[in-house]
């Protein structure tokens, strides 16, 4: 009789939590925008690009245990401390859905994120990230002159190499080659990060208010380092072997 009542009441939690939850994101990044608009024009480019760093890795990690707090999600990010006194960097996670990059950055207060251009030209994201000095990505030879440039100043690099969220989970993307050649530009080693889930909430094709099983639980490890490669394309392949590996060791052959 009691497990009848619960459901219900269950269903109505994950309903509100949800909700409130991308509200209180939306509701955040547009009060940031109302502050970062003016700032872009009264502070240096270095005051403004370590600012909108600080404020995005805090604000997103006070999302975080508002989201662990009202029971949506359990997020295991400790491995990602271990990178924030390690010097340039490229960052490369799997991309299993939209909450990576805000796991990732909510650990590491100097890390400049990739972005797709229609981000950063969006009304919620847009001047916070470019306040943050985030990179385009809409011109591979710019968009790769600009990330090496600021790994050359001493920024890490969030990069995913699958370029967009993982289609058909298990099975990866097909990796793009701009990690590799960014790595090999700028002579930097490459950290994977390894994201585990149990939900595929907010994955590609996932509709922003389907209610997934709460709450849900996300691990990230860290990976092997690689070298700068000498091959970028060549590398590639590898790195993708790699993951696959790491990810899904049940589909290698023996």
């Amino acid at each position: 009789m009691l497990s009848g009542l619960f459901s219900p009441l269950r269903r109505v939690h994950s309903f509100l939590a949800l909700r409130l939850g991308l509200g209180t994101l939306a509701l955040g990044c547009l009060v940031w925008t109302l502050f970062s608009l003016p700032l872009t024009f009264v502070l240096s480019r270095r005051q403004g690009i370590w600012l909108g760093r600080w404020v995005a890795c805090l604000g997103f990690r006070l999302y975080l245990g508002f989201l662990w707090l009202t029971g949506v999600g359990r997020f295991d990010l400790k491995a990602l401390d271990e990178l924030r006194d390690a010097g340039p960097l490229i960052i490369a996670p799997n991309h299993p859905g939209l909450l990576d990059a805000v796991m990732v950055i909510s650990r590491l207060p100097n890390v400049a994120c990739v972005l797709k251009a229609s981000l950063l030209d969006n009304v919620l994201w847009g001047a916070g990230s470019r306040l943050a000095g985030y990179v385009r990505n809409d011109w591979f030879i710019g968009s790769i002159n600009l990330a090496v440039a600021d790994l050359q100043r001493g920024s890490q690099l969030l990069l995913f190499p699958e370029g967009t969220r993982t289609e058909n989970p298990p099975r990866l993307n097909d990796f793009r080659a701009g990690v590799a050649y960014v790595a090999h530009r700028a002579g930097v080693p490459i950290q994977t990060v390894l994201i585990e889930q149990d939900t595929r909430f907010l994955g590609k094709g996932w509709p922003l208010f389907k209610r997934p099983d709460m709450p849900m639980r996300f691990r990230v490890r860290l990976g092997r380092r690689f070298e700068a490669p000498s091959s970028p394309e060549a590398f590639t392949h590898t790195l993708q072997d790699y993951f696959e590996q790491e990810l899904n060791p049940a589909n290698q052959s023996t």
